[in-house]
């Protein structure tokens, strides 16, 4: 009797789910206040005009994911593509500092609706307790060396998905029109101000080409995965975005801003409603900051093995070899990083990180469109809507939140430091038997 191993491998919904659920993985919950703040009545538009570039942008993980089928993702894909050691790095360090920011922004999240679900939505130290306290509660689970299976993520990913379509299903019946009206009250460049500081919101989907080694029908289930995934990311956002816009005042969404979501739902759903999606929140950011921080001590380990990151990223245990310092580093920096800076600024930085990261991946993809057998025009009309993004980004921290840019400024400056830095070190000191 012969055994079918392709039944243990990813179906195509399996790798719609993990996408969805890497996308819809809290930033939503947060980031909708900011994106109705820049955008107002267009908020929609920019969630949009997000998923377009992120749509561009899966075009080319999934040729690149399908040549090379690494388990590094886009840290292979900038070593294929540039020849030059302290590029890939940089890229490691960026992508490492970029679900620092996404952790900061789901356990900031957590904290938001936690305090608002317990009445203490204006207390700064109850909200700082419990964004500080889902760090360490998830740290102490991965450090055990508990993790999800593929079932229970399907699973919450299905109940994050039906609670956010049910409140925008009702919700549509209960628009009011003269919320929707005009369409631009804040001008047409609000809208790509919107998209550039709500683009955390799309993250995640680039984690699926890292388990291409690990689907049925990779040809296939890759590209529908990515394209699907997307897809369904940005209806749900245009359409929540669209309800909470029509049944929130401009004065309702500045007072509530980072938990405008729930807020949205009162006038539907009443108690009930905010409730319902203050659990859904504290339910989805929980779940986003267990995967992420086991993804990112994981990459964190991976970068150290080839040696583009300190040796003490890949100590392990050696009986379940859990990435214990790994987890212990990025944990504290997302905990210093959570509680120092604001909503503003954690999203800010996220959205700029990984904005440049799918440049600079675009950019990988077109310069290996031959090998990758990918038309041109897709990853450069992707990576200029990602710069044109991150400009607009820019400006606006510039000319409306300056210390924010000094924060991205400081981050970016730290990363390319270290690695300028650690590859000397590396130079320096390299084995006594390498090559002059």
């Amino acid at each position: 009797m012969t055994i079918d191993k392709t039944t243990s491998k990813l179906e195509l919904k399996e790798v719609v789910a993990m996408g969805v659920g890497a996308m819809v993985g809290g930033g939503i919950f947060s980031v909708l206040g900011l994106a109705i703040s820049q955008a107002g009545h267009a908020a929609p538009l920019a969630f949009a005009l997000g998923g377009a570039i992120a749509l561009l942008t899966g075009v080319s993980y999934t040729h690149l994911g399908l040549t090379f089928r690494s388990d590094g993702g886009s840290f292979t894909y900038l070593e294929q593509a540039f020849r030059h050691p302290n590029i890939a790095g940089l890229g490691g360090w960026l992508l490492l500092v970029g679900y620092i920011g996404t952790l900061s922004l789901y356990a900031y999240t957590f904290g938001t609706y936690g305090s608002a679900l317990l009445g203490s939505g204006n207390n700064p130290a109850v909200h700082h307790l419990l964004a500080s306290l889902v760090l360490l509660a998830f740290l102490g689970i991965n450090l055990y060396g508990v993790k999800e299976t593929g079932t229970a993520e399907l699973v919450i990913v299905t109940v994050k998905v039906l609670i956010l379509l049910l409140f925008a299903i009702i919700g549509l019946t209960n628009v009011h029109s003269d919320h929707l009206l005009p369409l631009f009250d804040k001008g047409e460049v609000g809208v790509i101000m919107g998209a550039a500081l709500i683009f955390v919101a799309y993250e995640g989907f680039e984690l699926i080409p890292n388990a291409v080694n690990e689907m049925q029908r990779p040809q296939q289930n890759l590209k529908h995965g990515i394209l699907l995934s997307v897809l369904i990311t940005m209806v749900i956002y245009v359409l929540v975005s669209l309800v909470a816009v029509g049944n929130l005042a401009p004065q309702d969404i500045s007072r509530y801003g980072e938990y405008a979501l729930a807020e949205a739902a009162r006038p539907f759903l009443g108690q009930a409603g905010f409730v319902l999606i203050g659990v859904a929140a504290l339910f989805s950011t929980s779940s986003a900051i267990n995967a992420t921080l086991f993804g990112t001590a994981r990459l964190g380990m991976e970068m150290s093995k080839k040696k583009e990151l300190p040796h003490v990223f890949s100590l392990r245990r050696q009986q379940n070899h859990i990435p214990w310092a790994s987890l212990l580093i990025i944990t504290a920096v997302t905990l210093l990083f959570v509680n120092a800076a604001d909503l503003t600024i954690i999203s800010s930085f996220a959205s700029s990180t990984f904005l440049l990261i799918f440049f600079a991946i675009n950019l990988s993809a077109w310069r290996l469109r031959t090998r990758i057998g990918l038309r041109g025009l897709w990853p450069l009309t992707a990576m200029l809507l990602s710069m044109a993004s991150w400009l607009v980004l820019m400006f606006w921290l510039w000319r409306d939140i300056p210390h924010s840019l000094y924060w991205i400024g400081l981050f970016y400056l730290s990363v390319v430091v270290a690695e300028l830095l650690f590859s000397m070190r590396r130079r320096i000191l390299k084995p006594a038997d390498s090559p002059c």
